[in-house]
Formats: C-alpha cells, structure tokens, sequence
C-alpha cells in the first residue's frame, strides 16, 4: 500500500485549502501561521508539486490542489462520521427531520408504534421543509420529496408523490360536484399551483392556462385540512395521508383520477452513517410499516421512478 503523507500536513493542506488562507487555518487548527506553512511545504516537497500560488497578500490554490481538495474533504468528512458513530451513533436518540405534510399526518400518527418496538430508542422530530444540513450533525435522518439524488447521501425509496382534489363532504353537496369539470367554479385553494393543471388535464379538463386570480395558498397539507374541514374550499392532496378522514366521511375525495408524479419521498441520510443501529432500526421499521398501506394506493404509486 502506498505510504500516506503525515495526517497533520494533509490537514493542514485541507484547512488552508477549504478557507484559502494560512491565517484563519491556523486558528481553525490552533496552530502558528509558521507551522501551517510548514506542513503545507513539507507536503509540496513529498509531492514534488506546488499546491498553492503564492500571491502578495493572498494564496489561491495550484491546479494541483483543486484536483486533491474534494478528495481529501471526503475523506476527512467520512473520518468524522465513522467517530462520530463510535461516540454517539449507539446513543438513544434518533432526530427525525420530515417534511410537515407526511410527518404531521401519516408519520405522527404511527411513530408511536416505533418507540414501542424500540423502548431503548427515544425520538425527537421536528417538522420541516427546509434541506437538513446534515454537517451539523443535529439530525440523524431526513424525509424529504424530490428526485433520489443528493451527493454524498444516501437516499431510500418510500413512495412516490400523490394528489387528489379532496373537501368537506358540505362542500361538495353545496357546490353539486357532478364532473371534473365542476371544481373550475368552486373556491379552490392555490389555484395557481401546477398540481392543478395536471389534474384537470388527467381528467380530461380543459382549463385556463392561468387562474383569474391567486387564492389561498399554505404552507403544508395540515393547514389546507384545516381549511377543507371549515368548508372554505377545496384542496390537492394526498388520499393516503388522510385516509381515516376519507374512510369515516369527514373529507371526501369526489372524483377518482390519482395524480401521480415523479417527485416522490425519500428516506436520506449520511451514507457515512449507514449501519448506525438507530437509523437501521428506523428505516426498517419505516419500510414495513409503509409497505402495510400498499393496497389504499395504486402500485404505481410504489414503485421508483424510473
């Protein structure tokens, strides 16, 4: 195996690399600007290449170093998760961030079960849908919608994105909804949002191209429950999140055409940290449990995108 320069010197390169300055390296590190520089020298003299280029005032990288700075970062990065797993990935914690409309309805109301499975595991979940900055290392596993991909973390298929059109059971004998059609003269909350386009086009609806005006627009399915329950209008959601208020007559779903889209929802978290117990015990509970709701939804529903 060939033999590593000594860690001090890469970590000294990655610092001075990542924030392009000897000074601030040498605080983040607590060293001397001397000793930062000479490890980087020292590592330059090993390479036979020069990784900076020394400007007056001011030092940038070499075309050498931008080729080894994201490797080197990587690496340092999975470093600190693999000790990080070792000093806290067995505590009994795990820190749930989800996207407000699953976890505040079909999430909360089955988490409970996890704790139970695992009494030795305590969660913490919090509600949002901002991106995690899983650097922080605040939050353990994220469930979030979009398309799979995120570098440097690992992401596992739940289900693909769903909406109908759903409202009080009042609303939709007051309005007399008959047809697809009928919901372009009803109060529709975020009439603007493209959902709806889609679905009238699904079913078969020729609609304007831009609604006469903007509507309510909220920030998560729980606030548009709210509303659809008062009888303020109706709303594109998701059937299988509300499937008790479906199936007990509380919200009705009028018209049958499911939109399905590619944008789905994805359990992510650091590939670092795959195998940490709590996440493992998480993601398999989750699977499981998910995979007990497969006949309330098509089986496209279930399957990747592809």
């Amino acid at each position: 195996m060939t033999r590593l320069p000594p860690l001090a010197a890469i970590r000294a390169f990655e610092s001075a690399a990542r924030l392009e300055n000897f000074s601030r390296a040498a605080e983040e590190l607590g060293m001397t600007q001397a000793a930062v520089s000479y490890q980087i020298r020292q590592l330059e003299s090993r390479l036979g290449r020069s990784l900076f280029i020394r400007e007056k005032g001011r030092v940038r990288l070499s075309e050498t170093g931008q080729r080894l700075l994201p490797a080197i970062s990587n690496a340092f990065t999975l470093m600190g998760d693999a000790f990080a797993s070792l000093a806290g990935d067995e505590a009994d914690v795990l820190t749930i961030s989800v996207a407000t409309s699953f976890g505040g309805t079909w999430l909360a109301a089955r988490i409970g079960a996890f704790q139970l499975a695992f009494p030795d595991l305590a969660v913490r979940m919090s509600m949002s849908n901002a991106l995690v900055d899983f650097d922080t290392g605040q939050v353990d596993v994220a469930i979030r919608i979009g398309p799979g991909h995120w570098p440097g973390l690992r992401a596992d298929f739940l289900m693909r994105q769903c909406l109908a059109p759903i409202c009080s059971p009042a609303f939709a004998v007051a309005h007399d909804l008959r047809e697809p059609a009928d919901l372009l003269r009803v109060e529709r909350l975020a009439p603007n949002d493209s959902w709806w386009a889609d679905w009238f086009a699904l079913s078969g609806v020729e609609a304007p191209a831009l609604p006469s005006r903007r509507g309510v627009e909220l920030d998560s399915q729980l606030q548009e429950a709210s509303a659809v329950q008062a009888g303020y209008g109706i709303a594109m959601m998701t059937p299988l999140f509300w499937h008790s208020e479906l199936a007990s007559g509380r919200m009705v779903q009028p018209f049958e055409p499911l939109l399905i889209s590619d944008a789905s929802l994805w359990l992510v978290h650091r590939e670092g940290r795959a195998g940490v117990r709590k996440i493992e015990r998480f993601r398999e509970w989750l699977r499981a449990t998910l995979y007990k709701d497969r006949h309330l939804g098509p089986k496209q529903l279930w399957e990747p995108p592809s």
